[in-house]
Order: C-alpha cells, then structure tokens, then sequence
C-alpha cells in the first residue's frame, strides 16, 4: 500500500491593504503536498477582513474554505456551500469578489 504523502504548509501570507487600496487585511493559507511535481491543495483558507465594513464574524467581509468537510463561502457573515472547480478557481473567484467589495466601497465613510 503506498504511503500517503504529507501534508505541509504551501503558503501563509497576510498583506495590510492601505486605506486608498480599501484597507482591510488579505490572508491566504495554504496546505497540501507536492507529488511527482504537482501541487495538491489538501486544506485552504482565503479570507479578506475588514472591521470598517463589517464588524462580525470577526472582521471577515469575504472569505473560502474547505473547513467542516465542504468547501464553503462566507459573505457578511453569511456561509453558503459552493461548487468546487479547482483550488485556482477558488482563488481567482476570491481575487475577483474582494476587489468588487473593494470597489463598491471604496470613498465611503463607514
């Protein structure tokens, strides 16, 4: 039987977006392995937090993970299931949905 590859963090990044750029904190974290040089994600978390637009769910305005054993959305504090593609869909649909957000609320007092 062949030994299960182990898995380790792939990425753990958190920027601080300046308040021209919407302000607020961007963090990724990543885990899965490498094998036969693919990556596999086992384990994601992308979230974009900002205390100015939305003060529950600690911050969190957007956020995708595969948390609980489904892959999931979080809105406003809203979760909702969603459909999952690849974990680079998953991540161009964060990129797309925070920089709306961003967009929308960007010159507004909270």
């Amino acid at each position: 039987m062949a030994k299960a590859p182990k898995e380790v963090l792939l990425e753990q990044d958190r920027f601080e977006l300046k308040p021209k750029s919407g302000g607020g904190l961007l963090s990724y974290e990543v885990w899965g392995y490498v094998e036969k040089g693919r990556t596999v994600v086992t384990r994601y978390n992308l979230a974009y937090i900002n205390h100015s637009i939305h003060q529950g769910d600690n911050g969190r305005v957007l956020g995708f993970d595969n948390a609980h054993g489904y892959h999931h959305r979080h809105y406003l504090g809203d979760v909702e299931a969603v459909e999952f593609v690849s974990y680079e869909a998953t991540q161009d649909r964060f990129q797309q949905e925070w920089l709306g957000i961003v967009d929308k609320t960007r010159g507004k007092k909270p």
